[in-house]
């Protein structure tokens, strides 16, 4: 147990290091680490904490930590919540003061800006990819095309396309 949470800590914190974008931003490949390679979890359990992350008020590092409690407990779950965060937030520290610390705003307004469009680009990425990996079926692809039309041409809140998407599970289309 304690090399799994050792292992744990050191893959989890290595991610930390190139989540740019936040989480969702690397979902894709922590999927491959938890249900691939690790067999922490399995494909429907790493779906469902995603979806309970996003349902949840907070960061979207709470999938991470639920893995982390699926792995070990409390203990997996505070290892796996720090792995995560503690890389990124000294480095975005030291990354900041510097930004901050140039001369030349227009040199920091171009470091905002591609790091803005950068970001949206690898959670783009990401969401494609944890589709193909999640979805089963051909109603979660219509689902999921459904759902990015919806968003793009309406401005229906988020969470009727959660209920909607409920509905649809409980009435087994999904």
């Amino acid at each position: 147990m304690m090399g799994t949470l050792i292992s744990l800590f050191l893959k989890l914190s290595a991610f930390s290091l190139v989540a740019f974008g936040g989480i969702n931003a690397l979902l894709p490949t922590l999927y491959d680490l938890s249900v691939n390679q690790e067999h922490w979890i399995s494909s429907q359990t790493f779906a469902d904490y995603f979806a309970i992350a996003q349902a949840a008020p907070g960061p979207n590092l709470m999938t991470v930590t639920l893995i982390g409690w699926k792995v070990g407990g409390v203990i997996g779950a505070a290892i796996a919540t720090l792995a995560i965060a503690w890389p990124s937030s000294i480095m975005i520290y030291f990354l900041q003061r510097s930004i901050m610390g140039m001369q030349d705003i227009r040199k920091q307004k171009i470091i905002d800006a591609a790091a803005g469009a950068l970001a949206v680009g690898l959670v783009l990425s990401a969401a494609w990819g944890i589709a193909l990996q999640i979805n089963s079926s051909t109603a979660a692809y219509l689902l999921t095309f459904g759902t990015i039309a919806i968003t793009l041409f309406t401005r229906w809140h988020p969470l009727y396309l959660i209920a909607i998407g409920g509905a649809l599970g409980i009435l087994g289309f999904i």
